[in-house]
């Protein structure tokens, strides 16, 4: 498989598995949610389930000119209740993918969470990753933790490491090149991310983190541009090329992902990860094509086996 290095590409090769995987949306009845929804069912991605209001899908539907024929029709009386009914349809292996709808994100993870009905196994991590795509870089960025992990540790850095790595081979990446960041690339206790920094490094060299090649901390420049390396003198397997940025904190990394979106020409695509089956969670005035791009990064890990 050639490496998906765009999120168009993504699309591509996604339009090439075969078969739909059944997706659940919680309170899918936002115009934004059914544009991204529908253009993945006409591609082929997926058969949706949309779960909410019948009559308000169906006007929202008309008014986008969208054939509300598309979905199966799930009566939900009100968000929680779509919630808990889409993240069941998961738990009992009747969706494959779960999708938040117009729904506050903390009902709706609230419930992924769930210790009893939810999709998160016991002592698992959940964090987020996602696939940046920016005009000044040559691939796509793996970036992780932009949405649930305040301060992540030493245990949830390398599930953070973990989950973006594997992300990243979904991606036709064999070996991507991680970086853990920070504000320098110089170890200190003033900065307690670097301490778990250079013990995941310390694993990486001795062999205990496999199909990739990980240093930290870095800064920014040492992880992403040749050119600065050089100046700086760092030595470095990551050599200026990173696939993937793992973040001190979540304020460091959304602030970063924003800053790309608004002024970089970014576009991305993310997902829930660490949880049973892939959930897509977007900002509820997020566009329909950042919501279409997401849908397909879940159909890309829904697969069982890499074709």
């Amino acid at each position: 498989m050639e490496a998906i290095r765009t999120l168009e590409g993504l699309v591509d090769h996604v339009r090439t598995l075969k078969g739909a995987k059944r997706l659940a949306v919680a309170f899918g009845q936002d115009p934004n949610t059914i544009g991204a929804v529908s253009r993945a069912v006409k591609e082929g991605f997926v058969q949706a389930f949309l779960i909410g209001h019948e009559e308000k899908i169906v006007e929202t539907c008309r008014q986008e000119g969208v054939d509300p024929k598309l979905f199966t029709l799930v009566h939900g009386e009100n968000e929680v209740a779509a919630v808990k009914e889409a993240v069941r349809m998961a738990r009992e292996d009747e969706a494959d993918i779960v999708m938040k709808g117009l729904v506050d994100t903390s009902k709706f993870l609230g419930a992924v969470m769930d210790k009893e009905r939810g999709l998160l196994p016991p002592g698992e991590v959940m964090t987020y990753v996602c696939a940046i795509q920016i005009p000044q870089y040559p691939k796509l960025l793996f970036v992780s933790d932009t949405a649930v992990i305040p301060v992540p540790d030493l245990r949830q850095k390398k599930a953070m490491v973990r989950y973006a790595v594997a992300m990243a081979h979904r991606f036709g990446i064999p070996l991507p090149k991680v970086a853990l960041l920070g504000a320098a690339e110089k170890v200190s206790p003033h900065f307690p991310s670097t301490l778990d920094d250079a013990q995941i490094s310390k694993m990486y060299q001795r062999g205990q983190l496999q199909g990739a090649i990980v240093d930290g901390p870095l800064d920014l420049f040492c992880a992403c541009d040749k050119k600065g390396l050089a100046i700086k003198g760092v030595k470095t397997p990551v050599e200026g090329e990173a696939d993937v940025l793992i973040f001190p904190s979540l304020e460091a990394s959304n602030t970063f992902y924003k800053g790309l979106m608004l002024f970089g020409g970014g576009e991305l695509a993310g997902l829930i990860q660490g949880t049973t089956k892939p959930v897509v969670v977007m900002s509820r005035s997020e566009s329909s094509e950042s919501k279409f791009y997401c849908l397909s990064l879940a159909r890309l890990m829904a697969e069982e086996t890499l074709s």
